[in-house]
């Protein structure tokens, strides 16, 4: 490869004179009026794109040329404006490459390329918003500098304004914006955390929230875990109880983003501890989660309950029922396939876990109900079977917790495939005929 781009240097270099010729093809281009250029070049998209990658690799080797910082600059400037151009897209691999180098210009000691890279900036974040959050995520420096251009007030503005569909994009972005420190930090500094706070208290007046309130929970559930669970759940009490509101709502959106997020702040040990502390609140969601599952909830997706319940850990799924493993296996037991299959999925989710293997072997007859193959007779159930069986087998603790006896057996269903039958089953069925 190398010795191939030394072999195309050359082609290039055996020109006359190449700066001629370089500045005799920009003066032709500078006299085609920019509307005809793009007419010419829309057709050639593919080639435009290649030249793009070759100007970027440029840019990435300028990095290291110390005399060369105001042509780094101009290379950057003439990628954001082809950037800027709506009728060409956004290439997503050229994007983070490009614009780290160019926020890098910003630090430059040369004040005129980091004026450049500023403008350049601002021109690229006003044709496409979305960028101005990517951009001041990067560092502290280029969070400063797109503030002091109103286009983060901008974004700010937006979370309060008319129209709920823009506002909801808005929380989008400001979640972004709030997986960095120094993203977070401004936010703090803005009062944004207080006023998505006050949001959320004013959201039962609201026809719309529906539209944006999800946003909203998903912020602070998305601050906990990067910050403090306790902090944020002390700090913003309207955000704790509106989780637990959601919880018990019985639209299935508001149910899945609290479910959700209960499981976020349950993957922590504070989260668990602030959860715990509540107690009648977090026993009454875990009593509606254990109907929902009784109920069979097909307007929940199962595999959403069953993550939730898998990270609320062992000793939550305890409250679900005085005795949780019987309370599904009867579930599993009733005529319905949905609810059959649910339950197969909740014993999945904890089958992958220590404490869930020994819950199993210390339930009387659960083995033998997971080894027989005439529970369930449906395709679906087959396979909820096989996957519980599957997981297991997969697990590194379950040898030891199950016993070699069952292991081997457990292998052996697995080996067999979901739907197999046995030689003794199939002639009695043949006799009974």
């Amino acid at each position: 490869m190398a010795a191939s781009i030394d072999s195309l240097l050359e082609e290039i270099s055996g020109v006359q004179d190449p700066t001629e010729e370089l500045q005799s093809l920009k003066l032709a281009l500078l006299s085609i009026p920019v509307s005809a250029l793009r007419d010419a070049v829309s057709g050639q998209r593919e080639q435009v794109e290649l030249c793009v990658d070759i100007l970027e690799r440029i840019l990435k080797a300028l990095r290291s040329v110390v005399t060369g910082p105001e042509l780094q600059s101009g290379a950057a400037r003439r990628l954001v404006e082809y950037w800027s151009t709506p009728t060409l897209p956004l290439k997503s691999s050229t994007t983070t490459t490009i614009l780290r180098a160019v926020i890098q210009c910003i630090g430059e000691d040369n004040m005129a390329v980091a004026k450049q890279a500023i403008q350049c900036l601002s021109k690229l974040s006003h044709s496409k918003p979305w960028l101005v959050v990517e951009i001041s995520s990067v560092s502290p420096i280029s969070l400063g500098y797109c503030a002091n251009s109103s286009l983060i007030s901008q974004l700010i503005g937006e979370l309060t304004g008319d129209d709920v569909l823009i506002r909801a994009t808005a929380i989008e972005m400001v979640t972004t914006l709030a997986h960095s420190q120094h993203g977070r930090q401004y936010l703090a500094q803005q009062g944004i955390m207080d006023k998505i706070s006050n949001m959320i208290r004013g959201a039962d007046t609201d026809p719309f929230s529906s539209l944006y309130l999800p946003g909203l929970v998903k912020f602070f559930g998305n601050l906990a875990i990067m910050d403090s669970p306790q902090q944020v759940c002390e700090t913003y009490p309207a955000f704790q109880n509106k989780v637990f509101e959601m919880a018990l709502d019985p639209d299935p959106v508001m149910i899945g983003v609290a479910l959700d997020t209960l499981g976020l702040l349950g993957s922590t040990v504070e989260g668990k501890q602030v959860l715990q502390k509540t107690g009648e609140k977090f026993k009454a969601v875990l009593l509606r989660m254990s109907q929902l599952a009784s109920s069979g909830a097909t307007e929940l997706r199962p595999e959403q309950q069953t993550e939730d319940l898998l990270a609320l850990t062992e000793s939550w799924f305890h409250l679900l029922s005085n005795q949780p493993m019987d309370m599904i296996q009867n579930i599993s037991s009733q005529p319905f396939p949905e609810l059959h299959c649910g339950a197969m999925r909740i014993f999945t989710a904890i089958a992958t876990q220590p404490w869930g293997q020994k819950l199993m072997i210390s339930t009387p007859s659960f083995m033998e109900f997971v080894l027989d193959r005439s529970a369930g007779q449906t395709k679906e159930a087959k396979d909820a079977k096989f996957e519980l069986v599957g997981s297991l087998v997969c697990s590194s603790t379950a040898a030891e917790i199950l016993g070699s006896q069952h292991y081997i057996r457990l292998k052996t269903y697995l080996r067999e495939g979901p739907y197999y039958v046995s030689a003794v089953a199939s002639v009695s069925t043949e006799g009974a005929d």
